[in-house]
């Protein structure tokens, strides 16, 4: 590896964890209830369901598409991997977009070259008592799950959770 490229690098790589603690992890996206969500239950469930230090999932409502819920470090919900059913890279919060497509949204496929790391990807809808509700749900690293199997899990953790 060419070592003039080390210095970049390492700095590109300390600006995106400072900007990613500055953003916060709060789970919730408005910092609060959620929405009236049950964000306990949500937190607990995904996190055994998914959870990785890599997951990124959004719960939005579907009418207005804000977003009431977050799972994960809001850096993992912004930053651009291979879509994999389509060309290009897309993030979490992009992706909440393909969250109405009829039966949902799995998709998967390595994330580098030697295939030493994947992607999956998920997206849904999740609906609650009181409205409906789209999920779009990612993970990347060594362990990332399959989008088909991060979909299954969350339908089972949504319906623990209490939606």
């Amino acid at each position: 590896m060419d070592r003039s490229l080390l210095f970049p690098v390492r700095a590109a790589l300390l600006s995106a964890m400072a900007m990613a603690a500055a953003w916060g992890c709060s789970k919730s996206a408005g910092g609060g209830a959620a929405g009236g969500l049950p964000t306990g239950a949500l937190d607990q469930a995904i996190g055994r369901a998914i959870g990785d230090p890599s997951t990124c999932l959004l719960l939005a409502d579907r009418a207005t598409g804000k977003v009431l819920y977050r799972y994960g470090e809001s850096f993992n919900c912004v930053r651009g991997v291979p879509a994999c059913d389509r060309p290009g890279y897309l993030s979490a919060t992009q992706a909440l977009t393909l969250a109405a497509t009829p039966g949902g949204r799995g998709a998967s496929c390595p994330s580098v070259a030697d295939g030493s790391r994947s992607v999956g990807w998920a997206e849904g809808v999740a609906s609650e008592r009181r409205r409906d509700l789209v999920y779009s749900a990612v993970m990347e690293g060594q362990t990332a799950l399959p989008g088909h199997e991060m979909a299954a899990r969350l339908d089972d953790a949504f319906r623990k959770a209490g939606l």
